[in-house]
């Protein structure tokens, strides 16, 4: 079996203001980097309101359509906006992680990637913010613990930026371990290590402007990937930002595709050794263009070498 691509052209569809960095330019680099690639290209559904609302309530899924504007842009916060394709893209991208959900833990795909817009890490359980709208990887999470009925779900995420939406919606879950790496000081300004959730389920690990691939690893090897075999996961959802590349112009950490490859060869062999390889992966963020899709191919490859 083949690693799953999932993804849509309506995430193409949700459209920021000229300038912003979570533009239309990152998935359109994405999908090209991946050209060629011996995977199973899979098409992102519409999530169901019924998906969204194991995270979201009700009012803030009707909140978030309300807000689809007829032309221009609906702007939420001081760096989120809605075009008119938002509500679809933002939909795609829920499905996806659904979607690919089940075709990991339906021993369809040995894992996925799902290659969609907007990203989902800082949507928290009410608010949109950071450019998300719904918490994809936290749904992810969800949807294998309550639809598939698995005891243990963690989540990895990487992006240079506390996913802060995924510890919102994940804090009072004792079946999920979150894992979040993030530089520190930086926007949200949560992740410190003492934010570890009702269940002591939540474990941060706030890195230092400058901090490079060597100190990224001994942080990983000390504290990230014990913490993740002692919980034995049955299925590794990864929130994969790039922009803790040495390029990326939102942040400081000076990580390499090298190091982004190399965290996902380690994820991928913790999953061989505990969950029968399987793995969901995500993107967030990324905003160098050419590292972006640099990186996410770099990652996408090591997910294939796992499936073979």
């Amino acid at each position: 079996m083949k690693t799953a691509l999932l993804t849509h052209a309506d995430c193409l569809g949700h459209v920021t203001p000229q300038g912003h960095p979570e533009r239309v330019a990152r998935l359109e680099h994405v999908l090209h980097a991946l050209e060629g690639l011996e995977v199973e290209r899979v098409t992102a559904p519409l999530a169901a309101d019924d998906d969204l609302l194991r995270i979201h309530p009700e009012s803030y899924i009707r909140e978030v359509s309300d807000n689809r504007p007829t032309d221009g842009f609906t702007q939420i916060d001081g760096d989120t906006f809605m075009s008119p394709g938002s509500v679809d893209a933002a939909y795609r991208a829920a499905g996806a992680v659904v979607r690919a959900v089940d075709l990991v833990l339906g021993d369809e795909a040995p894992n996925a990637f799902c290659a969609v817009r907007p990203p989902g890490h800082h949507a928290e359980r009410e608010t949109a913010m950071g450019f998300c709208l719904f918490g994809n990887a936290a749904l992810a999470a969800k949807h294998a613990l309550d639809h598939h009925g698995l005891d243990r779900v963690a989540v990895v995420d990487f992006d240079v930026h506390h996913g802060n939406g995924t510890q919102d919606l994940l804090w009072d879950e004792a079946r999920a371990l979150v894992i979040t790496s993030q530089q520190m000081p930086l926007w949200p300004g949560s992740g410190r290590p003492d934010e570890t959730g009702a269940y002591e389920t939540v474990l941060n690990i706030p890195l230092a402007p400058g901090t490079g691939g060597s100190e990224m690893r001994a942080a990983y090897a000390a504290q990230a990937f014990p913490r993740l075999r002692a919980f034995r996961p049955e299925l590794i959802i990864i929130s994969a930002g790039f922009d803790a590349h040495q390029d990326d112009p939102l942040a400081n950490l000076n990580w390499s595709t090298g190091d982004f490859a190399w965290i996902t060869a380690q994820l991928c062999q913790i999953a061989e050794e505990h969950c029968q390889g399987r793995i969901v992966s995500t993107l967030e963020g990324g905003y160098d263009l050419n590292a972006l899709a640099e990186a996410t191919r770099a990652h996408v490859e090591e997910l294939m070498k796992a499936a073979r």
